[in-house]
């Protein structure tokens, strides 16, 4: 990773752990995802943007491998994601294949602008969610 996008991942995963994330992820309505963390095995919650296509949830992970959450998902693809005040268990999956740039173009507006703007290694996860 080169320094300009190491500082810009730096800067924006301190924002959001210590700033953004604990406030946003009370919304009521705001979509989390859950994992269990690969070390502690205690619940990790991260405010998310994504959507929900039929029994599935799509997300774009801004930073691909190098995110938290999806390192747990590695670790543990078990997770929980909390859509509009609802919790469901799924199984999430790494879509390397996928073109996240045109998978950001069907999910929420505002928060596929702030993944292109910020993101370096852009990433799409789907949650098989469980019925």
């Amino acid at each position: 990773m080169s320094r300009p996008s190491d500082l810009r991942f730096r800067a924006t995963t301190a924002f959001q752990r210590y700033l953004a994330n604990p406030i946003t992820r009370r919304l009521p309505l705001q979509t989390v995802l859950e994992t269990t963390g690969r070390v502690s095995g205690l619940p990790r919650q991260t405010p998310v943007g994504g959507s929900r296509v039929g029994d599935s949830f799509w997300l774009v992970s801004e930073f691909g491998e190098k995110s938290q959450y999806v390192r747990n998902i590695k670790a543990n693809p078990a997770v929980r994601v909390r859509i509009r005040g609802r919790w469901h268990t799924g199984t999430a999956h790494l879509m390397p294949d996928d073109d996240p740039v045109a998978r950001l173009r069907h999910l929420p507006r505002g928060n596929s602008a702030a993944v292109r703007a910020l993101g370096t290694r852009l990433l799409t996860v789907r949650v098989d969610l469980d019925a």
